[in-house]
């Protein structure tokens, strides 16, 4: 976990946070149990409290922020999305209930019509939509250090942030390779 975060803005914060409840650097899972998913997504207004979870949740719930991470990564540095990745956005998707709705002025908006965590889950989707149709997306991304992939915010002007903070990962990648430029100009005897 890098030590200065890159806040996501308004409801992106909601995505980057669920992400970032894996801590791959650290081995810590925040969402180790259903009690601990309910109780995660309660706090940011995505359930109701008090609404329970189980472990075919917790499950859903994990696939969905290891899809997320993979397109986190996509926006990183433009690989391609493992195929498994948008079949668990569908399925998230389906299962949440997610509807176009239209307005007397025109406007349309999506809505999750499931209840439960299924609901909540298909939210955290439409947060992700809200965000790509606003242009915001892109800038959401995740290290690209193995041992880290952190969510991050890239607040830089010319989004070419990679790294969750460069005091960390990026130092570690720097020193990483000037090492191996190293090895590579020493003569083998």
């Amino acid at each position: 976990m890098p030590t200065q975060s890159k806040e996501a803005p308004g409801e992106l914060a909601a995505v980057r946070g669920f992400v970032n409840t894996s801590d791959i650097d650290l081995g810590r899972d925040s969402l180790d149990t259903p009690a601990r998913l309910a109780e995660w997504l309660a706090g940011r207004g995505l359930l109701d409290a008090g609404v329970p979870a189980g472990e075919d949740d917790l499950r859903r719930a994990v696939a969905l922020r290891e899809a997320l991470r993979e397109l986190l990564l996509s926006n990183n540095d433009g690989h391609a999305v493992d195929a498994a990745a948008p079949t668990v956005l569908d399925e998230v998707a389906g299962r949440g209930g997610l509807r176009l709705r239209a307005g007397a002025q025109g406007r349309t908006w999506l809505e999750a019509q499931a209840v439960g965590v299924d609901g909540a889950l298909g939210r955290l989707l439409i947060i992700v939509y809200r965000a790509m149709e606003a242009d915001t997306w892109a800038r959401l991304k995740a290290c690209r250090n193995d041992t880290c992939r952190w969510a991050f915010y890239d607040h830089s002007k010319n989004r070419s942030g990679h790294w969750c903070t460069m005091a960390v990962c990026g130092n570690r990648q720097k020193a990483r390779g000037y090492r191996e430029r190293r090895r590579a100009q020493t003569p083998r005897s």
